[in-house]
């Protein structure tokens, strides 16, 4: 009977992922070479570990940097920002410092780690505090759940970390057959856990047909519309009530809270505000998020469809929402209670005042 460790087991699954990731679903490029990073990862804590190929003990400490810093550029890529700056690229020179480490200084590597992994797992948590969970381009749809699996993703990196100061301190107090096991409980879980949540549909989000067109290579109708509405810097002094009519007369207005595809990024393009002072204003006139303020006109939209008697679905659809879950959920944070009950509610309400 063939048995495989618990960190093969992972590589493979990591490694189906991977493969439907690229092969069937739209995932974007840095998602699916963080899959392949936790894969490879995977295979070589197996190896080293559980086969004795010695010779690869080395890469093992450079491969795992690398995965900190894949999950921190996706993380401004896919949740942050609209475009990719050529500074980012920088970040992937962590595995060359992680080299030169392994090479010249073998002494600091279990230490360089635990700054690497615990680092860019605080950084991620960071910048989700500042951003108050309005992430710029995951859809609005999805509610708070986007910045709740970021938040998942960097405490996986950080629980990476614990495990490093467990094998450290178990071979320092002589506990030799530990580290296999610590791998196979820690180190395993989460990157099954990162990998498991880089498909999340909350967070992978497919491409909007002509939005590159539209937001970065414009045509003739957008350069007009930009010049007549020119994008207000961050340091001027704009009004929070001249932002929220201008906001409301093109959300509510031009009903563009039905778009499924909209996010806080295409939403302060359209209102030629920086990202912040959109959030703000929301935040500050309505005491909501970006994603339940609109989110709540999604749901008002809806409860007028089932009132007309359409089905759940199509009222779904109608509003803005492409998936059951997020609509759901939304539905039940705003009205208390299912778009089913709600409904069925509504009709029996109208039947009696008839």
């Amino acid at each position: 009977m063939i048995v495989l460790p618990v960190p093969m087991i992972v590589a493979l699954l990591l490694g189906f992922l991977f493969l439907r990731a690229t092969l069937f679903t739209e995932t974007p490029r840095l998602l699916a070479a963080l899959l392949l990073a936790c894969a490879c990862q995977s295979v070589t804590v197996s190896v080293v570990q559980y086969y004795g190929v010695s010779e690869l003990r080395l890469l093992q400490p450079i491969t795992a940097s690398l995965i900190p810093a894949l999950a921190w550029v996706a993380f401004l890529d896919g949740a942050i920002r609209s475009q990719r700056k050529s500074r980012d690229l920088l970040h992937f020179l962590i595995p060359v410092v992680m080299a030169c480490a392994v090479l010249a200084f073998p002494v600091t590597i279990d230490a360089l780690l635990v700054v690497i992994f615990v680092g860019y797992g605080v950084a991620i948590l960071v910048m989700l505090h500042r951003h108050s969970d309005d992430l710029a381009n995951t859809l609005l749809a999805s509610g708070h759940f986007p910045a709740v699996i970021w938040r998942i993703i960097a405490i996986a990196l950080i629980t990476s970390a614990i495990s490093d100061i467990c094998i450290t301190l178990a071979l320092s107090y002589g506990y030799h057959g530990a580290p296999g096991l610590i791998l196979s409980v820690f180190s395993s879980v989460a990157l099954l856990m990162i990998g498991f949540l880089c498909l999340s549909p909350d967070i992978v989000t497919e491409p909007v047909e002509g939005d590159s067109d539209e937001y970065n290579t414009p045509s003739n109708a957008t350069r007009v519309h930009r010049q007549e509405n020119p994008p207000h810097k961050a340091n001027e002094d704009v009004p929070i009530h001249a932002i929220m009519e201008q906001l409301e007369a093109l959300v509510i207005g031009k009903k563009l809270y039905l778009d499924p595809d909209l996010t806080l990024a295409r939403l302060a393009r359209r209102l030629g505000f920086p990202l912040k002072q959109v959030s703000t204003a929301i935040n500050l006139v309505t005491g909501e998020n970006v994603s339940r303020y609109i989110n709540k006109l999604r749901i008002e939209h809806a409860c007028r469809e089932l009132e007309t008697g359409q089905n759940v679905t199509t009222a779904m659809l109608a509003s803005g929402f492409n998936t059951k879950s997020n609509f759901n959920r939304e539905f039940l944070r705003i009205t208390g209670s299912t778009p089913t009950k709600w409904q069925s509610h509504s009709t029996v309400t109208q039947q009696t005042s008839a």
